[in-house]
Parts: C-alpha cells; sequence; structure tokens
C-alpha cells in the first residue's frame, strides 16, 4: 500500500502565494498555503472607513498596476474577469516648495503607461483566486516557526491558534519576503550564510512606509478642476492623491515621508492632525472635513517588518543569483515578490515569482 504524497507546503497567502497555490492546483499538485494573519493578502489590504477588510475598500497597500508595462498583470486581472479604472489624473496637480509659500498649480498632462487600479480594491484580487481554491486549502492564524529537513522532505512546526503542530511537504514554498523568512523560521539545518545574508539585505517593499486617507462626502478638489495630485517639499506627506474607489467613494490619499522610528515618536494622533493640516493647505478648509481617516504604518506591522526595515533600504533589485544554496536548495523555493527577476516587489513581480515557483515544483513533480 503506498501512502499519499505529501502536498507542498506554501507560506503566506499573498498573492505569490495564493497564485503559486492556483497554478499548483490547476496541475493536480496537492499544497496548503499558511497564513501567520487571520486574512489573505499580506501587504494586499483594502478597508472600508472603519478599517475594516472590505469588498469596496481603500487599498492601504499596493493599489496600482500599469497594464501596458506588466502583461502578467494585465493577463491575470483579465483571465479573473476583474473590472479595472484609470487612476484619476484629470485636472491640475499641486507643488508645495516651502512652507512660508502657498502651493503652486500646474497643469497635468497624459502620461503614456497610465495607471489602473481594481474595482473593489485591490483585495479582489486575491480573494478572486482564492474563491477558486479547495476550500481546506489555505490556514489562516498558522505561524511557521521551524523547517526541518528530513530524508524524503521537510516537517513543518506550526503554532496554530496557540497549538503546534507539525506538518510534512514534500516542498516548501516561501511566498513572504526574504528578510521576514530570515527573521521569523528558523532552519535545521541551519540555511548557508551566504543565502541568509542575502535574505537578510533584501529590502521589503512596503515594510518601512505608511499611508494616510482621508475620506470625504464627494471629491470636491474635482469641482476645482484639481486632479487631487500634490507633491511637497515640506509634509508629513510628499506624494498624494486621488483615492476615489470605482464605487465613487471620495478620498485623497498620501505616502508619509516622516521616517519609521519618528512616526513612532509622534504617535499616530499627532501624525494624523499633521497630514490634515496639509491637505488643508493644499486644497482648502473643505478638506478639513473628512467622514473618517485611515493610518496603515507597515513598519508596525510584524507581520510585515522587522526591525532592519525602519530604516529606508531603497526597492528590491532583480537578483538571477540562487536565493537558496545548499542542503536545502532541492527543498525549499523562495517565492515572495522580492525574488523575483523582474519587477520585485509589485504585483508584477508577485506574479512572476509565483509562475517560477510552481514551475520548478512542477518539474520537480515530474521527475
Amino acid at each position: 500500500m503506498t501512502s499519499a504524497p505529501r502536498p507542498i507546503v506554501i507560506i503566506g497567502a499573498g498573492l505569490a502565494g495564493l497564485y503559486t497555490a492556483r497554478l499548483l492546483h490547476a496541475a493536480n499538485i496537492p499544497c496548503v498555503v499558511l497564513e501567520v494573519r487571520d486574512r489573505i493578502g499580506g501587504r494586499i489590504l483594502s478597508v472600508d472607513a472603519h478599517g475594516t477588510p472590505s469588498a469596496d475598500g481603500f487599498d492601504l497597500g499596493p493599489s496600482w498596476f500599469w497594464p501596458q508595462a506588466q502583461p502578467v498583470m494585465a493577463e491575470l486581472v483579465q483571465e479573473l474577469g476583474l473590472d479595472v479604472f484609470p487612476q484619476a489624473s484629470d485636472g491640475d496637480v499641486l507643488f508645495e516648495r516651502m512652507s512660508r509659500e502657498g502651493p503652486q498649480r500646474f497643469q497635468s498632462y497624459p502620461q503614456e503607461a497610465r495607471s489602473f487600479r481594481l474595482a473593489g480594491g485591490t483585495a479582489a484580487l486575491v480573494h478572486a483566486i482564492a474563491d477558486a481554491l479547495p476550500a481546506d486549502c489555505i490556514q489562516l492564524n498558522s505561524r511557521v516557526t521551524q523547517l526541518a529537513l528530513e530524508a524524503d522532505g521537510v516537517a513543518v512546526h506550526v503554532v496554530r491558534n496557540g497549538d503546534a503542530i507539525t506538518m510534512r511537504a514534500s516542498h516548501v514554498v516561501a511566498a513572504l519576503p526574504p528578510r521576514l523568512l530570515a527573521h521569523a523560521v528558523t532552519f535545521s539545518p541551519a540555511i548557508d550564510e551566504v543565502a541568509r545574508s542575502k535574505w537578510s539585505s533584501t529590502p521589503t517593499w512596503m515594510a518601512p512606509h505608511a499611508k494616510f486617507f482621508a475620506l470625504y462626502e464627494r471629491a470636491f478638489w474635482a469641482d476645482a478642476g484639481l486632479s487631487g495630485t500634490a507633491q511637497s517639499m515640506v509634509g508629513p506627506m510628499p506624494e498624494i492623491h486621488d483615492a476615489t474607489t470605482a464605487s465613487g467613494q471620495a478620498a485623497l490619499f498620501g505616502f508619509v515621508g516622516v521616517g519609521a522610528a519618528q512616526r513612532a515618536a509622534m504617535g499616530d494622533a499627532a501624525l494624523t492632525n499633521a497630514c490634515m493640516a496639509q491637505l488643508i493647505r493644499l486644497f482648502g478648509p473643505e478638506a478639513g472635513k473628512p467622514r473618517a481617516t485611515l493610518l496603515k504604518d507597515w513598519a508596525a506591522d510584524d507581520c510585515t517588518a522587522t526591525g532592519e526595515d525602519r530604516v529606508p533600504g531603497g526597492h528590491p533589485m532583480p537578483d538571477p543569483a540562487p536565493w537558496v544554496t545548499g542542503e536545502w536548495a532541492d527543498r525549499l523555493i523562495l517565492g515572495g515578490s522580492e525574488t523575483s527577476t523582474s519587477e520585485p516587489g509589485y504585483l508584477a513581480g508577485a506574479v512572476t515569482a509565483a509562475e517560477s515557483a510552481a514551475r520548478r515544483v512542477i518539474l520537480s513533480a515530474n521527475r
């Protein structure tokens, strides 16, 4: 009597992990996705005015993709039948050069490669993928603490809802940022120091950053002929954009330019007040009457960031060299967006990384 084949264990239910599972499921290869959070999506998080995950939400993580420049994303969105809409860009842009001057207004010009957003928020993408997977494929509240190499696979040690369990896998796909993997998971035998150093030195996209949203009853800036786009050398937000949803929920959002340590010292209330003061300077008194505000500091999210991410390290760069060497090379595959050979860190990078990881698993299964 032969035993059932060991499944593939995928760590992380972000876009890369879920898409890897989708590709393996299509190839009839059993897999399990383990996610430490109580939700899917990872850095993809679309929420309502209360900060609760929503099917018609504001994107606290990534929100844009560029169909012309990122065909892998365009093809996946089309395959899933998702609705998209262009990022609002009609109208003038504002520029704030110094605190003693008022904002300057400039005419905007059409971009060659226009960015698009997903109706319902970027979370629509991961939910469409997850909905097509078997019901027991995704296991939430599951923190992987250790991976132990065995003669015929990998022992995956997991803490799920406070209980310690051990799963056994033929291969493990780590679909999370390499730096987070190095920080959160121990290995037996230890990972080769060359590989571990590479993981730890790879920046995690979004991890050092924060986003602020102000939600309004209507897009009053559009009435004034403004696009909602602003740039500032004063801050605290150096870059601001229209975040109005496809359903018409009006909002402005900005990337917070204050460093992670200073944000922590200020506190959310003071930072919110500073962001609101900037919106009023730029867009006028009506900007001071939001129906709600949202602040997401990714550096304070321990499921995304480590202590190393409190200092911005730039964008991850494509690296074709192996991510896993030594004894683990045949059993462990890194498949997070940062490991992609094209556009690492972006949504498109997550898709490409997932395709690469799934291809390696499928080749191994067919040997």
